[in-house]
């Protein structure tokens, strides 16, 4: 005979003492003391400090980068963090608040600059102490992927449209640092545009690739690789990034013209070779061949590759015009002189990983921008930017393993929402997590890592 046992009854109070929740945003608060994001930001912004403030306009917009990154979506929810000064310190009012938004969204092209500048300094001090750890720190390239996303509006905010997509929003362009199979992305680059703005326009693909090179450390940016889809692959947009001077490779997605899909079909069977998965093993079903001297490319830059991919679609997969022979064809460009084709193949499909990268920016307030005017929504674009570079600085430097990898949604399960107890004892403060949190050994290992790193000078 099978027993129900009863769940006794649980009454709550609010008269506890010490205990704080998001016990695990330390980890965060490191991170902001060793990259000298806190200070780069208060450095930057204090011409936007009004006389006698109290508040300090670098330390408002770290808390709201600081509340993003635990999961909220609006300035509202920097509420979660006021609650606690002791983890936190002292907290903005919501007016406070809004009128720092207010401010900063009156001259915008200085803001962003400020906003820019301080992620830059901090980017630089996390990569010096990330050391190995960092993107291209064995020499390779450090690829950049650029793309563009629908953000739904719910509400007729300012320069919302309607998009390509038969939906109505906003359609940003975005620039991410790849930083490989073993770890996340970094946000280069969140240029908001109106809902029309096309996926093929040359000036916005140039603006985030200008603005996504200058966040990168001096020493870096000549090891650079440029990937986007075929919406990158204009002329103008190639031709800028060849210009002389420049030394930027590229891997961008071609469209399959008549010239281009002709030049596929004059390709002799034996010049088609097994691509690789994503293990970098033959895929059975897909092969890569270079189509360079069968295409006229002329108007194109020179020293210009192309190289066509065909696959069989899986089944019940729809074919497109351009699908030949029952296959289905992809190309893209580079002007990468070495390697095997798949590998060259296997690097540009990498790109996809951009996908992933949005995605966590729209767990971290890109869902729904939450402002009406499109300069605060700038302004809150780069506060995203500035939530998403502390959880990828705070696991490059304090993770290892899969919790590299860890999207925000993960992190905030396991580390940001531990509850703790904070105790005074010996003239120092000890925050207390229960023993059988399941990490709770990878949280203090984390925290112990970031508080042996010193501040920036």
């Amino acid at each position: 005979m099978k027993t129900i046992a009863s769940r006794p009854t649980i009454v709550m109070s609010a008269d506890g003492s010490g205990l704080i929740s998001q016990a695990g945003a330390l980890l965060l608060m490191e991170t902001l003391r060793v990259t000298g994001l806190d200070q780069a930001l208060s450095e930057q912004l204090q011409r936007w400090r009004p006389a006698r403030a109290i508040h300090d306009p670098g330390k408002i917009i770290a808390d709201l980068a600081v509340s993003l990154a635990l999961g909220g979506d609006c300035l509202a929810d920097i509420a979660l963090l006021r609650s606690q000064p002791h983890l936190f310190g002292p907290i903005a009012s919501d007016p406070t608040v809004s009128r720092l938004i207010d401010r900063l969204a009156t001259d915008t092209t200085t803001a962003l600059k400020a906003l820019r500048r301080a992620r830059a300094i901090a980017r630089e001090h996390a990569w010096t102490r990330a050391g190995s750890a960092t993107p291209g720190a064995d020499g390779e390239l450090i690829p950049i992927d650029l793309d563009a996303t629908i953000v739904i509006a719910h509400s007729d905010k300012e320069n919302a449209t309607p998009t390509w997509k038969k939906t109505f929003g906003f359609h940003p362009m975005t620039a991410f640092a790849d930083h490989g199979t073993d770890g996340a992305g970094e946000p280069l680059a969140l240029l908001l545009r109106a809902g029309n703005a096309g996926s093929n326009t040359a000036t916005d693909h140039i603006d985030a690739t200008t603005l996504a090179l200058a966040q990168l450390p001096a020493t870096r940016r000549r090891q650079t690789l440029i990937r986007t889809d075929s919406g990158g692959g204009t002329h103008e947009f190639l031709t800028w990034l060849t210009r002389p001077g420049r030394w930027l490779k590229y891997s961008i997605g071609f469209t399959i013209t008549d010239d281009i899909g002709a030049a596929i079909l004059r390709l002799p069977a034996g010049a088609w070779t097994p691509a690789y998965d994503a293990q970098g093993q033959a895929r059975p079903g897909a092969w890569v061949a270079e189509i360079t001297g069968l295409a006229n490319l002329t108007s194109w830059p020179k020293g210009m590759r192309v190289i066509a991919r065909k696959e069989r679609p899986h089944p019940g997969a729809r074919l497109r015009f351009t699908d030949l022979d029952g296959h289905r064809f992809t190309c893209f460009v580079t002007n990468t002189k070495h390697g095997q084709l798949a590998d060259l193949e296997l690097r540009h499909r990498r790109r996809a990983r951009a996908e992933d990268r949005i995605r966590c920016a729209k767990d971290t307030g890109l869902r729904n921008l939450p402002l009406h005017d499109f300069t605060q929504n700038q302004i809150w674009c780069e506060i995203i930017a500035l939530a998403c570079d502390l959880m990828a600085w705070m696991q490059m430097l304090a993770l290892n393993g899969p919790a590299r990898r860890w999207e925000p949604k993960r992190l905030r399960l396991r580390l940001f929402a531990v509850a703790g107890r904070l105790i005074r004892g010996g003239r120092r403060l000890r925050l207390r997590i229960a023993a059988r949190w399941p990490w709770a050994t990878q949280i203090i290992t984390a925290v112990t890592r970031l508080q042996a790193l010193p501040a920036p000078p």
